[in-house]
């Protein structure tokens, strides 16, 4: 992954947790990695804990940002949600996995695409 690439990543993770924060969540953990792979974003809101992948684009040269979550990834997140759980010893929460794509367009604002509860 290139050094832009990377840039574009953090900056949609920055605006999905702000989007988060704006909704009432409170954000608990950013870019949390096991050898497994990597949450982007944990929060915890209204009771629920919300594990949430981040797509970051900036045209649609390559598809929908989300087109790249397909069955293995979805799989993935699951296992790392329940990893999650696990380590933080949170037995019995409720959770959801989201899905968040962020749309980055020369001139224009970055739009904000989030789905609760797709996996």
């Amino acid at each position: 992954m290139s050094r832009r690439e990377k840039l574009i990543g953090a900056a949609g993770e920055t605006l999905v947790a702000t989007y988060l924060r704006e909704q009432g969540a409170v954000i608990i953990a950013t870019n949390w990695r096991i050898k497994e792979g990597e949450i982007d974003l944990v929060a915890r809101l209204d009771g629920r804990l919300l594990f949430v992948e981040v797509k970051s684009r900036t045209s649609a040269k390559f598809g929908h940002p989300l087109e790249a979550i397909g069955p293995e990834k979805a799989h993935r997140l699951q296992r790392l949600a329940l990893a999650w759980i696990a380590v933080h010893d949170q037995w019995g929460a409720d959770y959801r996995i989201d899905c968040a794509a962020v749309h980055f367009r020369d001139g224009l604002q970055p739009e904000i695409e989030y789905r609760a509860g797709v996996l």
